[in-house]
Order: C-alpha cells, then sequence, then structure tokens
C-alpha cells in the first residue's frame, strides 16, 4: 500500500493597512548595505512593491491578536513605504500584501529570508541590461531606474557584448570577471577567441597579457601619431578601442595604416602652407635623427616691433595688474575673480609680445625648413636653416690698383722670381694663394716708382715669426687664450664660420640620433636645444662681432657658454665601425668626474629600449641584480615577450642600469637582499565600482 505524502500549506497571504504594520526587534538585518531607502522607494513608486512583506500578528498579554502585524522580515521595503506616506505619495491606510506567519521563530524566519535568497549572476545582469536597450531604452533611462551611473551601465552593454562563447566560459566559472574585463577592449568575436585560445596555451592568463594581445599593432591614443592626426583618422572612419574598466589615455586607434595614411597627407599639407612661405627647400617626416641640424648655419629671423597702439595696450594692461595686486596684497587669499583677471592680463599681454620671426626674403630664397611632429603630437616647424651648397660665396675684395698693377707688371713679362713655386709666370695668376686686402681697407698712394705687392714667400716668412710670436704670447695669458678659444668654437657652433678665427680648432656636434630614434623628444635633448638657443639670442648675429661680444661677457657667462660649447663636441657613441676604445675610456672617466647617473637622468629599462632586445639571460639578470633570485625564478618559465613584460614592471623605479650606461663609483640601485621581493606585477584596474563583482550582483 503506498504510503501518504502529507502536503504542506502555505502561508496566508492578504492585504493589511499600512498603519496596522510596525517593525519587529527580531529582524536579523543590522547593518545597513545595498541600495538605499531613498532608491528603495522611488522603485516602488515607479514599479509598485515586487515582493510581499512577511508579518506575524501582534498579542496582547493574554495572547489574543491586537489586529497590529510586525514585520520580523522585510523592515527596508518598511521604510521605504513609510518614506512614501511622509511624502503623501501613499496613502496611510494603503493596503500592503503580506504573506501572514504563526508558525515557527520570528529570527528564523528573517534569516532565512535574506540567507536563502540567491544573488543574480552578473552576467545575467549584463544581458538584462542588453535587453532592455534593445527594447528601446538608452543607456542614461537605464542608469536613472537602476540607480547607477551611466558608465556603469556602459561597462555591463560592453561585457554582454563580448563573444557568446567567452560569455558561456565565463559563465561555467572557466575564466574570470577580470579577464572578461579584458577582453571587451577589442569588439572584434574572432579576436577575441583567438586570443582565448592563446591564452589558454601560454603560461602568463593575466588580464594585462589578455589586453596586450588585444591591442598588438594597434596605436595607443596617447602616442604622439594619434596625437597628431587622431581627429582625421576618425574622420576617416578609423575605429578606436576603448577600455572601460581601466585607465587606458583614450584607448588604442585600431588601423595603424590608416592612421599612418591621414597622418602622412596631413604633415604633407602642413608642409606646403610652410612652402608657400617661399623657402628654398622644405623637409617633412613624422621624425629627424637629433641633431640633424648641426651642420646647418641657422639664420636668426627678427622678430616685428611692436606699434605704438600695441605698446600702449601693453603698458595699460601692466597697469592694471599692478592695481589688483595692490588691492589684494593684504588678502590672506586671493579672489577667484581677481585671480582670473591677472591670469587674463598675463595671457593678452603674451598674445601682444610672442610673435613670429620674420626673415628677409633674400634669406628665405637660400635657406629651408623642417617640418616634423614633436612629442606631444603638435606640429615642429624649424625654419631658416642654410645647407653649406647654399651657402653664398663670400669673394674679399681687393685693392683694385694693386691688383692692376700685379696684373701689368706681370703681362709685361715681369719679374717672376717672387713667384711661389707652383705659380704660373705664364698666366699672371698666382695659384689659389693671391695674397688679397680685406673688405673696406683702403689702397695706399702709390709711389712714382710704384709699389709691388710683398712676394709671397716673404709674407709667409713674416707672418711665421709673427705666428711664433703669437704663440708664446698666448701661452702666457690663460685669459686671452681661453676667450681666444671660447671665439673658435662659438664660431663653428653658432656661425659655421671656423674661417674667422686664426685658431685651427674645430668643434665638431656629432648627429647621432639616427643611431637612437625619439632622442629628439626626451627631456635630455629639450634642455640642450633650450640651452643653445638662449646663448643663440644673446650672441650677435654677425660673426665679425663676435669677438667684441665675448669680451664683453662677465667671466661666469664666458664660462657658463664655454662649457655649453665644449659639451657640444662630446662624442661618446658605440660606432661597430669605428670603436674608439681609447675614446669611450675616456667617456667613462669624464663621468666619473661628473658623477653621471642615467637613472636620475630618466632612463629606464623597457621592452622598447632593453628588456625586448636581448636575451632572456640577460633579462632575468637584469631582474636578479635588482630584485633578488626570487623574483628572477618567478620569471623563468616565461615566454621571451611576456618576461620582457614583467621585468619592465618589476625593474619600474629601481634605478637599474644596463652596464654600458653605468658609472663607476655611482650607486643607482638597492642591494638585491635589501630590496622587498613581491608577486609577479599585474596591470592595475580601476573597478567600475567598489568592488566590482558584489556591485555587479548587489540589487
Amino acid at each position: 500500500m503506498a504510503k501518504t505524502v502529507q502536503k504542506i500549506a502555505l502561508s496566508a497571504s492578504r492585504d493589511i493597512p499600512f498603519d496596522r504594520l510596525v517593525l519587529s526587534q527580531a529582524n536579523v538585518r543590522r547593518v545597513k548595505a545595498g541600495v538605499s531607502i531613498e532608491e528603495l522607494a522611488a522603485d516602488i513608486a515607479r514599479r509598485t512593491l515586487l515582493q510581499s512583506i512577511t508579518v506575524r500578528p501582534v498579542l496582547d498579554d493574554k495572547g489574543a491578536e491586537t489586529g497590529m502585524f510586525e514585520i520580523p522580515a522585510g523592515g527596508r521595503r518598511y521604510r521605504a513605504l513609510e518614506l512614501l506616506v511622509r511624502q503623501k505619495r501613499l496613502a496611510k491606510n494603503a493596503p500592503v500584501p503580506c504573506i501572514i506567519r504563526t508558525e515557527g521563530i520570528a529570527e528564523e524566519d528573517s534569516l532565512a529570508e535574506n540567507v536563502q535568497r540567491a544573488p543574480l549572476h552578473p552576467l545575467d545582469q549584463f544581458r538584462a541590461f542588453q535587453a532592455l536597450r534593445e527594447k528601446g531604452q538608452g543607456e542614461e533611462e537605464i542608469a536613472a531606474v537602476f540607480f547607477v551611473p551611466a558608465s556603469v551601465v556602459k561597462q555591463r552593454l560592453r561585457l554582454a557584448a563580448v563573444s557568446p562563447r567567452l560569455l558561456e566560459v565565463y559563465a561555467e566559472d572557466e575564466m574570470s570577471l577580470e579577464q572578461l574585463m579584458a577582453f571587451s577592449v577589442s569588439p572584434g568575436h574572432e579576436r577575441q577567441e583567438s586570443v582565448w585560445e592563446a591564452v589558454q596555451r601560454s603560461y602568463n592568463k593575466e588580464p594585462y597579457q589578455i589586453r596586450r594581445l588585444l591591442t598588438e599593432g594597434a596605436v595607443r591614443a596617447s602616442d604622439k601619431r594619434a596625437q597628431f592626426a587622431g581627429e582625421a583618422y576618425v574622420a576617416a572612419g578609423g575605429a578606436i578601442m576603448r577600455d572601460l574598466f581601466q585607465q587606458d589615455d583614450g584607448g588604442w586607434l585600431q588601423d595603424a595604416g590608416l592612421l599612418a595614411r591621414v597622418m602622412a597627407e596631413k604633415l604633407e599639407r602642413d608642409a606646403d602652407a610652410v612652402r608657400a612661405e617661399g623657402w628654398k627647400w622644405v623637409e617633412a617626416a613624422l621624425e629627424f635623427p637629433y641633431g640633424h641640424h648641426h651642420e646647418l648655419r641657422r639664420i636668426p629671423g627678427n622678430r616685428r616691433a611692436l606699434t605704438d597702439e600695441e605698446i600702449a595696450q601693453v603698458e595699460a594692461l601692466r597697469a592694471e595688474a599692478e592695481t589688483l595686486e595692490e588691492e589684494v596684497a593684504q588678502a590672506d587669499e586671493v579672489p577667484d575673480d581677481v585671480d582670473q583677471r591677472l591670469n587674463q592680463i598675463e595671457a593678452e599681454i603674451n598674445a601682444l609680445t610672442t610673435r613670429p620671426l620674420v626673415y628677409d626674403p633674400t634669406e628665405i630664397a637660400m635657406a629651408g625648413v623642417f617640418v616634423s611632429i614633436d612629442g606631444s603630437g603638435k606640429l615642429r616647424v624649424e625654419r631658416g636653416y642654410v645647407r653649406p651648397e647654399d651657402e653664398p660665396v663670400v669673394v674679399e675684395e681687393a685693392d683694385e690698383a694693386s691688383l692692376a698693377d700685379d696684373q701689368d707688371d706681370r703681362g709685361q713679362g715681369g719679374d717672376t722670381s717672387d713667384l711661389a713655386e707652383g705659380d704660373d709666370p705664364e698666366s699672371g695668376i698666382e695659384n689659389s694663394r693671391t695674397v688679397v686686402a680685406r673688405v673696406g681697407d683702403a689702397a695706399e698712394p702709390e709711389e712714382e716708382d710704384g709699389l709691388k705687392p710683398l712676394p709671397e714667400r716673404l709674407m709667409t716668412e713674416l707672418t711665421a715669426y709673427r705666428t711664433l710670436a703669437l704663440r708664446e704670447a698666448l701661452g702666457n695669458e690663460p685669459g686671452i687664450a681661453y676667450l681666444a678659444l671660447l671665439h673658435a668654437l662659438c664660431l663653428r657652433l653658432f656661425y659655421r664660420y671656423g674661417a674667422e678665427s686664426c685658431l685651427e680648432i674645430e668643434a665638431k656636434s656629432v648627429m647621432f640620433g639616427a643611431q637612437a630614434p625619439g632622442l629628439a623628444d626626451t627631456p635630455l635633448a629639450e634642455r640642450i636645444d633650450a640651452r643653445h638657443q638662449g646663448w643663440a639670442a644673446q650672441l650677435p648675429e654677425d660673426a665679425a662681432e663676435l669677438w667684441d661680444a665675448l669680451a664683453g661677457f662677465d667671466t661666469d657667462s664666458r664660462e657658463a657658454l664655454f662649457a655649453h660649447c665644449v659639451a657640444l663636441t662630446v662624442n661618446a657613441t658605440y660606432d661597430p665601425y669605428n670603436r674608439r676604445p681609447r675614446g669611450l675610456a675616456h667617456a667613462g672617466r669624464l663621468a666619473e668626474m661628473l658623477t653621471l647617473n642615467l637613472a636620475a637622468a630618466g632612463w629606464a629599462p623597457s621592452v622598447e629600449n632593453y628588456l625586448g632586445r636581448v636575451t632572456k639571460a640577460r633579462i632575468l639578470e637584469a631582474v636578479r641584480e635588482a630584485k633578488g633570485e626570487q623574483a628572477a625564478q618567478r620569471l623563468e618559465t616565461l615566454k621571451k615577450g611576456e618576461m620582457a613584460e614583467a621585468a619592465e614592471q618589476l625593474l619600474a623605479g629601481t634605478g637599474w642600469l644596463p652596464e654600458p650606461l653605468r658609472t663607476v663609483g655611482v650607486q643607482t640601485v638597492a642591494m638585491a637582499n635589501e630590496t622587498a621581493v613581491g608577486e609577479l606585477p599585474d596591470e592595475p584596474h580601476t573597478e567600475p565600482s567598489a568592488g566590482e563583482a558584489e556591485a555587479i550582483a548587489a540589487e
């Protein structure tokens, strides 16, 4: 005979007026968390009450029902209804759907209602948001309804747009939420799936590795190419990948080929605008090697003088600024409106006084311009450079009378015994050694019997003795010798006219940028160039006036300029075709004297400049020196690319330098046994809300 199964009976339900409900002390929820009472009240007002409240009858001392009901579970809903009553949006006696319990323990009911409730899986929430958008609700509307920022809705929708295959992997808990976030960077499902397969075969499954693989070949929006032509790239239909879950510096430009095309077109248009100025030549490139113009002479140009009206405007602005500063001089804090006006005045003065250089048309006709992009993605235009082959031929004017007499004597078969060896007596022209007077020398009147130019051989003997006397005298005057050397250096480095000095000393500023791309955009190069331009502005435009200008400098200025000139001649670059071991050894001694610290100068190991271009053994050696043996061992099983990336993060901030950049006696990295060894680095990521998984699952 079959056993009879006793059927369960559900608790009765009925509508109870709100004013007959009270809170119970048996409610186990004490800590307020999750959705606020205000947000829940707004949701009830929009959708009404979606879940009944569990209540128990309130009994008097004799055990009889009083007609009131207490709420052991559902206190937040009661508070929300109470708020609506206070706002007069709900009647005091409005019927509330309730489940009436009389059996069991009130605390047990409260605990069960909160514990037995299963939270919504994050993926279900992603898909629910997606369904709402497909039914016509916008992101802002969804955000307002569920009381979350619009950015959170965008994040959920982005996660829901990941490949369905990967979403199923996530649903089966075979992928973490952080990994799923990383996959949302790329919109291509095929690309996402191929990267997931590659990650499955790799030791490194970290989110940063997934992002790296997905963005491989793309150009960061912070790259100078993207900064320069990003708008044109978007206008041409180029796609940009964005990471909604961590700082991405503007994302990645997905189509590198399209970016290269629009960038070249934009750069060429900018170069055409410069060509329209009339320059002899204009070269345009993304980047020129550092020092590309060192062998060229630069035309200084002039700035147009201010007009009387502009001078009056500047003076009026300065007077206004002085008045405002006097008014707030005694105040503890400058008022915002005054501070804003002072900034406006400064900007207006700069706009009036800062103006482009103006060049002479004859100079423009022989000079050229370099057009490129600087490190921040702005157009860099370097005007006024003259190539050696374009320099005007300088012919020193001779004393016409002396030259004519000399030619007459030679034409009449005169004495040729004074001709230097190699001169042609038949031609009447001295072979490349004609003695001529300097420009501006006046011709002395000749005596009746006719004065002849001094014979070349005699001139050589006389000036040789003068040279010897100069050497002896200059050797006893260190100050003048210092000035003469500084004069020769400046001629070569600022004017390119070595012939203006009798010192046979030549300063060469070596162009080594081609061996190290990107040098022109480094802070070091910017500081050197700024210092050079600063000195160029203090020196006269005419090289003939340089000696007097240097003689007028004070001692400190001369020494500073001398140090700058000597510094520009340093060449400590390794050349496989001209290794110069003694020269490089001297560079090491010079670095010791200067206590040169390349880490402090801004060099840090990266995948691009070192780690990605050496062997795995070198990478491990670097990590071992900077972080210790344990850190190196953690990297041993990684592939080359993964090892280089992990090492870059480990070495960041340590001051570690490769052997060629180290200076004897200069400590740049802490000893490995004194450095705390951490876990393998992971890319930091910003959670879309506090505790991503909890925030996603929270109601």
